[in-house]
């Protein structure tokens, strides 16, 4: 509400508007007339006003009339009216309160009545003013909350719940663009799948795949890896990418021991039921290109590069038990996990030899 209150006199008598402005003035407001139904509809319109004082026996449109299509204005806001009569007959006060008036005075008017009517409608106005306010802002915030969760939920399809929530608290998606980085790539497939897919049930193939996932994803989550993409029995994982992970090959080593530690608990269940499965890692660390592919209903995040084709070449090398690795990623895994170097291999898809090795147990703890 402004200040001072802007108040409305509607009075087709000139004398009862100039004595409730002056009365009303001497306090402070600040006051608007109209001498009719219709003007004072058009005045209440473009003023505005906090309060309207109304007369119900008017010409052309008389003030129930007037009171009744300014309530049912939906484009004014809350307006108090305070109907001013020259009858105490109850039967028109409870048609002006019926009507939609909020209260009401009889001429003569008492200076006193006046003054009290007019301070507690204006308060009614200042607290609905600020409750309406109050409502906008907790829309606003409602409004950005479900946004951010949307954006959260958008982005934990690939991301770690924490770096979503990460990214999203930043406010920028930028992060997201198309961008070249140095990472750590890790491929894992199981051993014998496609041959255990060819005869098992659907049923069967589907309640295996969501134990294998179930091991692995909290994992995934526990490195805080990017996870880019299931193929079936294959998976890609990436760390330091969106964002930084100066520990990246550490944490890959220790993610990929833990997995290949939970599918080989999974493998004893799954040979009970007659299932033969193995599970082999391929991980590389190299840069490469990252970004989101896609179009507007359906948006993955991927990384392309040489070190993705190695990892998974890698992954495809590995028996079952085995994480194979490339030789830089190697020497740096090398202060969490034990290492075996197997020299040079030559590896399906790429130009050279490349040195490779074998991811053993993780180090006990200093």
């Amino acid at each position: 509400m402004r200040d001072p209150a802007r108040i409305l006199v509607v009075d087709d008598v000139a004398d009862n508007v100039e004595i409730l402005r002056t009365r009303l003035e001497s306090l402070g407001y600040e006051i608007v007339v109209a001498e009719d139904g219709e003007q004072a509809l058009a005045v209440a319109r473009e003023a505005l006003p906090d309060l309207i004082l109304l007369d119900i026996m008017m010409p052309k449109i008389d003030g129930l009339e007037v009171v009744r299509r300014l309530k049912a204005d939906a484009t004014l806001p809350f307006i108090p009216v305070v109907l001013v009569t020259a009858k105490a007959n109850p039967k028109d006060v409870i048609a002006g309160l019926d009507a939609g008036g909020d209260d009401y005075l009889t001429k003569p008017v008492d200076h006193g009545a006046l003054v009290a009517r007019v301070r507690a409608m204006l308060r009614i106005k200042s607290l609905h003013d600020e409750v309406q306010a109050l409502n906008r802002g907790l829309e606003t915030k409602v409004a950005e909350q479900v946004d951010e969760l949307e954006r959260v939920n958008r982005l934990r399809r690939f991301l770690a719940p924490q770096l979503a929530q990460a990214i999203v608290s930043a406010g920028d998606e930028k992060i997201l663009d198309n961008h070249r980085r140095d990472i750590v790539a890790l491929f894992c497939d199981l051993r014998g799948f496609t041959s255990f897919a060819e005869t098992a049930e659907p049923e069967d193939i589907m309640a295996l795949l969501a134990e294998y996932h179930g091991a692995i994803g909290p994992l995934i989550r526990k490195y805080e890896g990017t996870l880019d993409r299931f193929t079936g029995d294959g998976m890609l994982v990436f760390f330091n990418d969106p964002l930084p992970c100066p520990d990246a090959p550490e944490r890959a080593a220790k993610l990929a021991i833990e997995m290949r530690d939970a599918v080989a608990t999974l493998g004893q269940a799954w040979t009970r039921r007659g299932h033969r499965l193995g599970f082999g890692i391929g991980m590389a660390q190299g840069f490469a290109t990252l970004g989101r592919i896609g179009f507007e209903d359906r948006f993955d995040y991927t990384a392309i590069g040489a070190v993705i084709n190695l990892a998974a070449r890698l992954c495809s090398e590995a028996a079952d038990g085995q994480v194979l690795v490339s030789g830089r990623l190697a020497s740096a895994a090398e202060a969490v996990a034990e290492v075996e170097a197997l020299g040079e291999r030559e590896i399906r898809g790429m130009a050279r030899p490349v040195a490779v090795a074998n991811l053993g147990g993780l180090k006990p703890a200093p």
